[in-house]
């Protein structure tokens, strides 16, 4: 796979050296601190925060500062999200005043609550505002500022190549592009050679993204996309190593840190677990934790009783949470060495 050891080399982006070109997306609700600083350890090249509000951010609404707080990371790169150039203007200054290193602006993202603020993916149907908010973020800060986005809004608007090129023009540094339009959502699958148009048209770099999980998959959409880096989400639920997994492959190393029996599985997902908890404190720690734990019983325990998994994810005792982690975990594991033998 000759694409492939293409996504060991660093990336420079505005200036900032980047390890290598497989990247955490950023997922609302799940690429917090802990979560980010788990991929940066497998050995994902660049983390980016869950997309911050910038309205809300602007205006000192509470949980802002967690999204935003340094993450005592080597590079902080936290996205913005919103539809009035003002609070974009503001949230990047505010965020850069945190220590932000890259700024990224969300205009793909196709949830409903989102898109309904004209905001995130709405904002392909409108290039000349989308523009306007592009230019407020470069103009208020010296940080990097890249651009996440899809193919357009639907098959009748695929624009992205000419949001790209405009945004190119006033100062963004780096684009990302999901291979879906906003009608698409998440279904059939991603179009990673649509996303060469967008590559024809800029001079900077370009980071396809949409349904890898793989060495092989990663190697398939550079070869097919023509991109520069590859960016990773929906893998990861579960698994905070997939995008440090496959920069291993790329150098011919192996990546650190990966659980592989049931016990280390077991410890990983607990101190995750206690992580949130701590980052949140108990209360709002155990509702952000629950599709976490959902995902790795998912992933890992996949034979787990509904009761066992319902008292898991349903506990308000975090001792009665971990005890039952470790309980499904262990009875996998058991089960995986009896049919191994057998």
């Amino acid at each position: 796979m000759p694409e492939l050891t293409r996504l060991a080399s660093p990336l420079d982006i505005g200036g900032a050296r980047i390890r290598n070109r497989v990247f955490l997306a950023p997922m609302s609700g799940i690429t917090d601190e802990s979560f980010r600083q788990r991929a940066h350890a497998h050995g994902a090249g660049l983390v980016v925060s869950e997309m911050v509000a910038s309205g809300e951010l602007a205006k000192g609404r509470a949980g802002c500062d967690l999204r935003i707080r340094h993450s005592g990371l080597p590079i902080h790169m936290v996205q913005l999200a919103g539809r009035e150039a003002a609070h974009m203007a503001e949230g990047a200054r505010i965020a850069a005043g945190e220590g932000a290193d890259i700024i990224d602006i969300n205009m793909g993202c196709p949830a409903k609550k989102v898109t309904g603020g004209y905001a995130g993916s709405a904002l392909m149907r409108d290039l000349d505002h989308a523009l306007s908010l592009i230019e407020a973020v470069v103009g208020a800060v010296a940080v990097p500022v890249t651009l996440k986005m899809r193919l357009g809004w639907d098959e009748s608007a695929l624009n992205a190549p000419m949001l790209a090129r405009r945004a190119e023009q006033v100062g963004v540094r780096m684009v990302t592009v999901h291979g879906r339009t906003r009608c698409q959502f998440y279904q059939g699958k991603a179009d990673w050679r649509a996303i060469t148009r967008v590559k024809e048209s800029v001079s900077i770099p370009v980071v396809a993204n949409g349904d890898v999980g793989s060495p092989e998959e990663a190697a398939t959409i550079l070869d097919q996309s023509g991109a520069d880096a590859v960016m990773i989400g929906r893998a990861h639920y579960g698994a905070p190593w997939i995008a440090g997994s496959i920069a291993a492959a790329a150098a011919g190393i192996s990546a650190p840190g990966i659980p592989e029996t049931p016990q280390a599985i077991a410890d990983y997902v607990v101190a995750h677990y206690e992580d949130m908890l701590s980052l949140y404190g108990i209360e709002s720690g155990l509702r952000q934790a629950r599709k976490h734990l959902g995902w790795y019983l998912d992933r890992h325990a996949a034979g787990v009783s509904a009761e066992q998994r319902k008292h898991v994810l349903t506990s308000f005792e975090p001792a009665e949470a971990i005890r039952g982690l470790r309980d499904a975990l262990a009875d996998i594991g058991m089960s995986n060495e009896l049919r191994s033998a057998a």
